[in-house]
């Protein structure tokens, strides 16, 4: 029984919170900014309880997605789904509960937001079948967890003006520059098991490409700050980020699969920094 338990929890990675933060991250940018200043307290609340939940929810069906290929990689050869210590349907009933209670969550909000969230499990559920056929699952992973942006937006005004799709589009394209590190350790063995990434399609212009995408998120979150009415504190936290992300080029750029590894690990204080920008302004 205890070690059904602990199979269940190692589904959900919830030891692991990284996934949480870069999901929660763009959320707060999103609540704080349509609250002009800091949100009601039970909105915040069920965004947090919602990050937690739908990135569990998300690790589960990527394993379920992933449960021919994990054996063969030898960072997730010892998830639940690959020995054999949960079976499908387990994971598949668990990934519903998990949806279940989200939206439970999502019900004590207003309609445009309930109507949203059907397009945020929509996605969580599409992108792990999408390394079958795409080099660039890293966007539809982006798509996924960028689509908390427009929910927060509706969640605090009930509407969706268009320059939260800059916010949107921010945190896409973080997903390409912080995912694309992550796939650079797995490059081996998801070329043996037939797993498509970006860091595979970029080969050895990988540097050149992470540097693109970065001048791209600096380049909308000043527009998203312009759009915003957002004043110094914040542009102060946009020269850290890039400071940050130059940084992050030095220790992809040694090819090494450690430190592209930590890239990815460190990436998701990118989004406290902007929060902590957005936040001082309105605080200021």
């Amino acid at each position: 029984m205890l070690s059904k338990i602990q199979a269940y929890i190692d589904l959900t990675r919830i030891n692991r919170p990284i996934g949480i933060y870069l999901v929660l991250w763009p959320a707060l940018w999103a609540l704080w900014i349509a609250a002009e200043g800091v949100p009601e307290l039970w909105v915040l609340g069920v965004f947090i309880a919602g990050a937690v939940l739908m990135r569990s929810a998300g690790c589960v069906i990527n394993d379920y997605a992933d449960r021919h290929f994990d054996g063969q990689v030898a960072r997730t050869c010892c998830r639940p789904l690959a020995t054999g210590v949960l079976t499908e349907k387990e994971a598949l009933v668990f990934f519903g509960i998990l949806c279940l209670i989200s939206f439970g969550l999502v019900l004590m909000l207003n309609w445009q937001t309930i109507a949203l969230s059907l397009g945020a499990l929509f996605l969580a559920a599409l992108y792990p079948f999408m390394k079958r056929h795409t080099h660039w699952p890293q966007a539809f992973l982006g798509a996924a967890f960028a689509w908390a942006v427009p929910m927060g937006f509706t969640a605090v005004t009930g509407t969706l003006p268009a320059a939260a799709w800059l916010v949107f589009a921010a945190t896409m394209v973080w997903s390409l520059i912080y995912d694309t590190a992550y796939a650079v350790g797995d490059k081996p063995d998801d070329l043996k098991a037939g797993i498509k990434s970006t860091a595979i399609l970029f080969g050895d212009k990988i540097v050149g490409w992470i540097a693109f995408f970065q001048l791209v998120m600096l380049s909308l979150l000043i527009a998203m700050g312009w759009a915003f009415e957002l004043q110094a504190p914040y542009y102060l936290s946009l020269l850290v980020v890039g400071w940050w992300f130059a940084r992050d080029l030095e220790k992809i750029a040694t090819g090494c699969p450690e430190q592209a590894f930590k890239v990815f690990l460190d990436n998701h204080w990118i989004g406290a920094i902007v929060l902590l920008g957005i936040i001082a302004h309105y605080v200021i």
